[in-house]
C-alpha cells in the first residue's frame, strides 16, 4: 500500500517529468500555464492508465455500448473535476503548495471549452459523468469546434460578439484530449449518385464529390470513486488534400490552401448564422461531418469487438440523438450498411430502427429543424436517395392509420413543403421518443406529435433531466457539501437522495445557522470574484435575485426587467414604498442574429444604469448586474450564492430546464410558472417552498388556440401596465443620440411581428401574478430562520433531479446496458 508521502513524490516526478518533456525547463524555471499543462497531463495519464484497464476489462466482459450523439456538450472546465471525481483534491492542492504552486490559480488559467451553448450541452456532459460513475459503457461524440458561440462583451449595454479562441488559449491543443489518428475516416459531400444494377445485385455509385478527413480527439472523463473511465469523442475537420502543389508551383498561394480552408471551416465555429444560405450549407455539413464520422466509427469498433454479423448490432450498440442535430445518423447507418455490407432494405432498417433513440428539447416550432430541399440534395445525394424512400416507405404506413387524410399525413411525411424535416425522420426511426420532463412529454404526445402519438404510442416517454451532484454541490459549493456530510455522511455523493435526511435538521437551530453562514460566504466569495472579473460592487447582504440562462423571448427576461423598472420608478415616486434591498442578476447571451433578444439585454443594461444614477435611497435597494460572457464557470460561482431562482417562462414552452435543478439543490428558492421541470420541483418540495405564479401550460395552449388574449385591450384598461411600456417609447430610457431605442420591443409587445400574436409570449397578463409573487418573497426574506428552513428543503428534496437518476432511467426504459464489473 503506497503511502500519502510516496503519492506527493510520484506526482510531483510526474509534473518534472512533463515539464522537461513538453518544455525543456525545470520546476523553477517554467512559466505557471507551462506547470497549468504538466499538471494536466499528469491528471490526464492517470487517467489513460484507468482507461486501459478498462478496455481490456470491455474486451473480456463484451458489455453494450452507448453512443451519445449531440452538437453540443458544455464540459466546463476539467482539472477540478477530474480531481474531484479521482479523489485527489486535496492531495494535489497539498502537493502543489510544497512546489510553490497554487492548484486553485491553475484551474483559472483553463478556458471553458466552446463545446456547447446552454442546457443542451450541459445535461450531455452530466450524463457523460453519470454513466462513467455508474460503470456503464459510453462515449459522448461531438464536433471539436475550434471557437465556440462567441465570447460576449457588453459594451455601452449592447452585446458583441467576439471570438471564443478557447483552442488557442490552451495553445492550439487541449491538455485533456489524445488525438487517436487509426480511428480516422473520410466524409463525402456533393458529387453525382448513379444506381445500376448487376448479378450480384444493386451497384451504387458515387463519383464526383468532395472528401473531408475526420481527425478523432478522445476527452476522458473520470467517474466517481470508480477505475471506469468514460468517453468524449471529438471529431475535427481536416482537408484530404492538405496542399494543392500545382497551385504553389504556379505561384497562385492563394489557391493552394483553399481547399483545406474550405473543407476545415466545418470544425471551425459552434451554431453559424443560418440567415443566409452559407451559414445553412454549414451547418448542415456540420451535421453530416458529425454523424458520418461516428457512425463509420460505430460500425468499425462494432466488427472489431463482435465479428461481422451486424444482424446483432441491438445486442451490443445503442445510439441516442441528443435533439435533432445529429439525426443525419439514421440515413447514414442505412447507406453503410446497404452500399457497403451488401443488405437488403428491410434487414437494415430492422436493425437501424433497432439502435436507435431520440431525444426531443423543445416545443418551439423553430427549434424543430428542417432543410431545405434542394440544399440537402445537392450536399448529400446518396442521402437524399436514402431519406426519399423512408419517406415513402413511412407514408405508405401511416396510410393505413389515416387512410384518404393527405393534409395529415403531408404533416408528418419527413419530406414535404420542399423540406426535409429531422424530427419527423427521428420518431420514423427510433426505438423511443423522449421528453426531459413530464409536463413536456405530455404536451409531445397530446399537441407537438399528437397524430405520431396515435399511431406508435408505446414510443412516447417522458424521463426527467438531472444534474450531476458532483460539480453542482461538492465542487461548486464544497462548505454546503462538507456541512452535508457532517450531518448524514457522504452516501448523498452517490445517491442524492441521500440529501433528504437534512429535512431532520431543519428545526436544529445550529444546522440552520450554519447553513445561512454558508449561503452568505457563497454570497461574499461571488462577490468578490464579481468584483474582480467585472468590476462590478455588489453587497451581499441583500437579496441575490438570478435569471441565468440563454436569452429568448420565451424564458421573459423581459418580464424580470419590467418588474425591475416596476421597482424602480415606485422608489422615485412613492416615497412610502419599501423592500428589502434587492441585486438582481442576469446571465444571458443572445443569438447574433436574434435582434429582440438583443435589444432586452440593452433593456437591462440601461435599466441599471438608470438605477446607478439615481438618489441614494433607490441605489440602496436596487441594484442590477449583468454579468457578462456567462458560462459553467461563472455558474460555479454564482448558483451557490443565488437566493431566488427566477424560472418563470411561458408555460408550456420550457421542455425541462437544468438551471432550475442547479439552484434548486444549492439552497435557492424558485420563482417560477408551471412549466418544465418546475412541475417536478413543486412538488418535490411542496407548495410552501417555491413561489408559483401566472398562467398554466393548458391556459396558454388554449389561448394560443382560441386566439383570445388581446395586449391592447391590457394596455387599454390596466394604467400600470401603460405606464410601464410607454417607458420605453416616452425618452425616459432613451440615451444620447439613441432616441426610441426600445420601439421594437414595444412593437412586439402590443402590435405582434411576422404575423405572431402580440406579446406572443404572454409577458402582459402574467405580469401582476409576478410582481405579487415578488413582493410576497420580500417580505419573506425578512424572517431569515423561516427563510433558511425553506432554503434547506430545497437543499434537501433535490435527490430526484441527480443525473445518476436520470441515466438509470434511461438505461431501464431504452438502453439496457450492462454495468462494466470492476
Amino acid at each position: 500500500m503506497i503511502t500519502k508521502r510516496e503519492r506527493k513524490e510520484q506526482i510531483i516526478q510526474d509534473i518534472k517529468s512533463n515539464i522537461s518533456r513538453l518544455y525543456g525547463r525545470t520546476i523553477d524555471t517554467a512559466s505557471k500555464p507551462q506547470i497549468y499543462v504538466a499538471v494536466c497531463h499528469a491528471v490526464r495519464d492517470e487517467l489513460m492508465e484507468k482507461w486501459t484497464y478498462d478496455k481490456q476489462l470491455e474486451l473480456e466482459q463484451k458489455p453494450k455500448r452507448l453512443y451519445y450523439l449531440s452538437v453540443e456538450f458544455l464540459q466546463g472546465r476539467a482539472l477540478g473535476t477530474n480531481l474531484l471525481n479521482l479523489d485527489e483534491m486535496e492531495l494535489y492542492a497539498e502537493t502543489l503548495e510544497e512546489l510553490g504552486v497554487s492548484l486553485s490559480e491553475l484551474e483559472d488559467m483553463e478556458p471553458d471549452p466552446g463545446l456547447g451553448n446552454g442546457g443542451l450541452g450541459r445535461l450531455a456532459s452530466c450524463f457523460l459523468e453519470s454513466l462513467a460513475t455508474l460503470n456503464y459503457r459510453a462515449i459522448g461524440c461531438g464536433i471539436r469546434f475550434e471557437y465556440g458561440l462567441f465570447r460576449q462583451k457588453i459594451i455601452d449595454g449592447s452585446q458583441f460578439e467576439i471570438p471564443d479562441a478557447w483552442l488557442d488559449e490552451c495553445g492550439g491543443s487541449y491538455p485533456f484530449e489524445v488525438v487517436m489518428r487509426d480511428d480516422a475516416c473520410d466524409v463525402r459531400f456533393g458529387g453525382t449518385v448513379t444506381e445500376e444494377w448487376s448479378e450480384s445485385g444493386l451497384v451504387v455509385n458515387h463519383t464526383g464529390y468532395s472528401t473531408v478527413q475526420a481527425i478523432p480527439y478522445d476527452i476522458p472523463i473520470a467517474g466517481y470513486q470508480t477505475d471506469n473511465v468514460g468517453r468524449l469523442r471529438l471529431w475535427r475537420a481536416v482537408a484530404a488534400k492538405r496542399l494543392d502543389m500545382d497551385s504553389i508551383s504556379s505561384g497562385n498561394y492563394a489557391r493552394a490552401t483553399e481547399e483545406r480552408e474550405l473543407a476545415e471551416v466545418i470544425s471551425k465555429v459552434l451554431y453559424p448564422n443560418e440567415s443566409h444560405r452559407e451559414g445553412k450549407s454549414l451547418r448542415l455539413k456540420q451535421h453530416y461531418f458529425l454523424t458520418s464520422a461516428t457512425v463509420q466509427y460505430i460500425i468499425s469498433d462494432y466488427k472489431r469487438r463482435f465479428g461481422h454479423d451486424l444482424r446483432k448490432m441491438e445486442e451490443k450498440v445503442c445510439i441516442q440523438i441528443n435533439d435533432t442535430h445529429p439525426s443525419l445518423a439514421i440515413p447514414e447507418l442505412m447507406r453503410i450498411l446497404i452500399d457497403e455490407e451488401g443488405k437488403g432494405w428491410d434487414e437494415a432498417w430492422s436493425i437501424v430502427t433497432g439502435v436507435f433513440n431520440y431525444t426531443n428539447h423543445t416545443v418551439m416550432s423553430e427549434a424543430l429543424e428542417r432543410w431545405p430541399e434542394e440544399l440537402f440534395k445537392e450536399l448529400l445525394p446518396r442521402i437524399y436517395m436514402i431519406v426519399k424512400a423512408i419517406n415513402d416507405k413511412y407514408c405508405e404506413k401511416l396510410w393505413s392509420y389515416y387512410p384518404g387524410q393527405w393534409e395529415r399525413i403531408g404533416q408528418m411525411a419527413i419530406v414535404g413543403y420542399n423540406q426535409i424535416r429531422m424530427a419527423n425522420l427521428c420518431i420514423a426511426a427510433s426505438a423511443h421518443v423522449n421528453g426531459v420532463s413530464q409536463l413536456h412529454a405530455d404536451i409531445l404526445r397530446q399537441d407537438i406529435f399528437r397524430d405520431f402519438f396515435i399511431v406508435e404510442p408505446w414510443k412516447f416517454i417522458g424521463i426527467t433531466n438531472g444534474i450531476t451532484p458532483r460539480r453542482w454541490l461538492m465542487y461548486a459549493n464544497p462548505k454546503l457539501a462538507a456541512l452535508a456530510d457532517k450531518a448524514i455522511g457522504q452516501g448523498w455523493r452517490r445517491d442524492l437522495n441521500e440529501l433528504s435526511r437534512l429535512m431532520d435538521f431543519r428545526d436544529d437551530a445550529a444546522f440552520v445557522e450554519e447553513f445561512a453562514a454558508i449561503k452568505r460566504d457563497n454570497k461574499a466569495r461571488f462577490a468578490d470574484w464579481l468584483a474582480q472579473k467585472q468590476g462590478a460592487i455588489v453587497d451581499p447582504d441583500t437579496i441575490f435575485d438570478v435569471q441565468a440562462k440563454r436569452l429568448h423571448e420565451y424564458k421573459r427576461q423581459l418580464l424580470n426587467a419590467l418588474h425591475i423598472l416596476y421597482l424602480y420608478d415606485r422608489l422615485m415616486t412613492d416615497p412610502s414604498f419599501d423592500m428589502q434591498p434587492t441585486t438582481f442578476l442576469f446571465g444571458a447571451k443572445a443569438s447574433a442574429a436574434y435582434s429582440i433578444a438583443k435589444s432586452i439585454i440593452r433593456l437591462i443594461n440601461v435599466i441599471a444604469r438608470k438605477i446607478d444614477e439615481a438618489p441614494p435611497r433607490i441605489k440602496e435597494k436596487l441594484k442590477v448586474v449583468f454579468l457578462e460572457n456567462y458560462n459553467v464557470t461563472t455558474a460555479e460561482m454564482l448558483i451557490p450564492a443565488c437566493d431566488v431562482s427566477e424560472q418563470i417562462s411561458t408555460a408550456g414552452k420550457e421542455a425541462s430546464g437544468t438551471g432550475n435543478m442547479k439552484f434548486m439543490l444549492n439552497g435557492a428558492l424558485t420563482i417560477g410558472t408551471l412549466d418544465g421541470a418546475n412541475v417536478e420541483i413543486s412538488q418535490a418540495v411542496g407548495p410552501d417552498n417555491i413561489y408559483i405564479f401566472g398562467l398554466t401550460a393548458d391556459q396558454t395552449a388554449e389561448i394560443y388556440k382560441e386566439r383570445s388574449y388581446s395586449a391592447g385591450q391590457l394596455y387599454g384598461t390596466q394604467s400600470e401596465l401603460r405606464h410601464l411600456l410607454d417607458y420605453l417609447i416616452s425618452g425616459a430610457l432613451n440615451e444620447p443620440d439613441r432616441d426610441n431605442v426600445f420601439s421594437d420591443i414595444y412593437q412586439t409587445l402590443l402590435f405582434g411581428e411576422n404575423g405572431d400574436l402580440a406579446d406572443n409570449y404572454l409577458v402582459l397578463p402574467d405580469f401582476a401574478a409576478y410582481r405579487d409573487t415578488q413582493a410576497r418573497i420580500n417580505q419573506d426574506y425578512g424572517d431569515q430562520a423561516a427563510w433558511t428552513k425553506m432554503a434547506i428543503a430545497n437543499t434537501a428534496m433535490s435527490g430526484i433531479f441527480s443525473s445518476d437518476r436520470t441515466i438509470e432511467d434511461y438505461n431501464k426504459r431504452i438502453w439496457h446496458l450492462d454495468k462494466l464489473r470492476i
